[in-house]
């Protein structure tokens, strides 16, 4: 799967939190959404931010364009999250582990990057 599919993918699952997602989808999205979110920052540092009267990349300005982007994005991002779990044949639930603070992200992290199993699971097929 390449950047462009994943992205497709995940989008036209805006908030789908059933089935599975394979590593190449979630990570190629992770991929896309962090280029964007530098991309949108750079943009609000260098024409936003000076066009509502602030200083370019004035930390009192915050990021404006990449706030909002994320936040129409944190739905789909959890939906792709949720159905990486359940590719590793793990609850959706554990998302709620990255609450604990440092280990829960080391654990997620550990999580995601793991193989999804092979064959059908209690999710989905594979």
């Amino acid at each position: 799967m390449d950047m462009q599919t994943a992205v497709k993918t995940v989008l036209g699952k805006y908030a789908t939190f059933s089935g599975r997602a394979p590593r190449s989808e979630y990570w190629w999205f992770f991929l896309a959404l962090l280029i964007l979110v530098i991309v949108l920052s750079v943009i609000d540092g260098t024409i936003v931010l000076p066009a509502l009267g602030f200083e370019p990349y004035a930390e009192e300005g915050g990021s404006p364009l990449a706030t909002l982007v994320s936040l129409a994005l944190l739905l789909p991002t959890l939906a792709v999250s949720v159905r990486r779990l359940h590719d590793t044949d793990r609850s959706g639930w554990w998302y709620f582990i990255g609450i604990v603070p440092v280990i829960g992200s080391f654990v997620l992290l550990y999580f995601f990057v793991q193989r999804g199993t092979e064959g059908p699971n209690q999710f989905d097929e594979d």
